[in-house]
């Protein structure tokens, strides 16, 4: 997981290798993000909190005369040619999809492509728990709109890239990932309502708030510790959660006595949920313990952030994690040892699974001072308990920045 800096030079000497003149090249940056509370709820209709990453998705691009987008990547082998007028189906675990699930999207949002380009991409999926899907299809959408003269809103990109993911790549998620890319700022905790988005589809930005760094809250960094375990989300148990929590949902929901209404977890109140909670049972009552409890620890971790109280957060944080493994029942067993082997360390407030928790990444708030020593001890221990992985696995240390953008 590379800095922006570094990978902004190996772009530009791809580029030139290419014939790429610098002059014709436009730059486009989309930040991956962590979500510190509301794990597994943006797709049942929650709130969820993001911050994003001084660490993501840089493509260089230059608008073509013709209907072809051809792209390399720093990442990822081969490349990726296809025409606007002709966009081919998913080829499951292909690099490739996201731009050609970007061209269908915008495609069908509005007037027909007419200009591909040219382009090359670092930082493509190459993180797995820190949206970096999200990050390089906002990027595609938004060199792809801008090689054909088309100005996207933060909702507009939002809702195209979840068409990729859910139309094109076959994944059951909701809003908070492209939200956290496109609408995060630096030194900020946004918050997301995923009702109030979905119930407003012509707004600018519903839902979305932005809180503001307090003056009273320390200095602190993200730890992003990565396991090594690379699998397709859609590989995972990911869309059957998704299910469990539309099943408890629908029970919920006929016991409150609206059988009709879409069974998501978000369309019931916490009141309604603790007078029909004894409806559910095993797997189901579970899905839904970990959302109502998830909501409570967003709600207190908002009034964390604003008064300044960032060991209540990283408690919040560290609890959000635990419920991802006991009621949600995600996290294999390297992210389970990232996961203990972070909450040990000292100077570390909070830590938790980054994304869907089958594979990926941990984060975790620490202090500044602590980051290097915190990651060392991360590491060694890593060593010790998942030795076949630890040849790939890291810990950086991030900021937040802004969302994501043309240069």
């Amino acid at each position: 997981m590379i800095a922006a800096r570094e990978q902004a030079a190996a772009l530009a000497a791809a580029a030139a290798q290419l014939g790429l003149a610098e002059e014709r090249l436009r730059w486009v940056t989309s930040p991956y993000r962590v979500c510190p509370l509301g794990a597994h709820v943006d797709h049942q209709l929650g709130r969820v909190t993001a911050l994003a990453l001084d660490r993501g998705t840089l493509l260089a691009f230059a608008p073509s005369e013709t209907a072809e987008v051809a792209l390399t990547s720093l990442d990822f082998p081969g490349s990726v040619r296809f025409r606007l007028d002709a966009i081919p189906p998913r080829r499951q675990g292909d690099w490739g999809d996201y731009a050609r699930g970007a061209a269908l999207a915008l495609a069908r949002s509005g007037a027909p492509l007419a200009r591909g380009l040219v382009g090359i991409v670092s930082g493509a999926g190459s993180e797995g728990g820190l949206a970096s899907s999200a990050s390089v299809g906002l990027a595609y959408l938004l060199a792809l709109a801008d090689a054909n003269g088309r100005d996207l809103s933060g909702a507009e990109l939002v809702r195209l890239d979840q068409a990729i993911e859910n139309g094109y790549l076959g994944l059951d998620n909701g809003i908070l990932d492209p939200a956290a890319v496109v609408f995060s700022r630096r030194e900020q905790l946004t918050r997301v309502d995923c009702r109030a988005f979905a119930a407003e589809p012509t707004a600018e930005a519903p839902g979305i708030e932005r809180l503001p760094r307090p003056a009273a809250l320390a200095p602190f960094v993200v730890l992003v510790a990565g396991s090594g375990v690379r699998q397709a989300i859609v590989a995972t148990d990911y869309n059957r959660r998704v299910a469990e929590c539309r099943e408890a949902a629908r029970v919920l929901l006929a016991a409150a006595g609206r059988p009709d209404e879409e069974p998501l977890l978000g369309h019931l109140s916490a009141a309604e949920y603790e007078a029909h909670a004894s409806r559910l049972a095993g797997a189901l009552a579970k899905r839904a313990r970990h959302f109502f409890s998830e909501q409570a620890r967003v709600a207190a971790g908002e009034a964390a952030w604003r008064s300044g109280d960032l060991a209540r957060l990283g408690q919040l944080v560290t609890a959000s994690g635990e419920s991802s493994i006991a009621h949600y029942e995600c996290g294999s067993p390297p992210l389970v040892d990232l996961f203990e082997s972070l909450v040990r360390s000292a100077g570390v407030y909070g830590a938790r699974f980054s994304g869907a928790g089958f594979r990926g990444c941990c984060l975790a708030l620490a202090k500044p001072e602590a980051a290097a020593s915190a990651a060392a001890e991360v590491l060694a221990a890593y060593r010790e308990r998942q030795p076949a992985l630890a040849g790939r696995a890291f810990v950086v240390a991030c900021a937040s920045d802004d969302g994501a953008r043309l240069l």
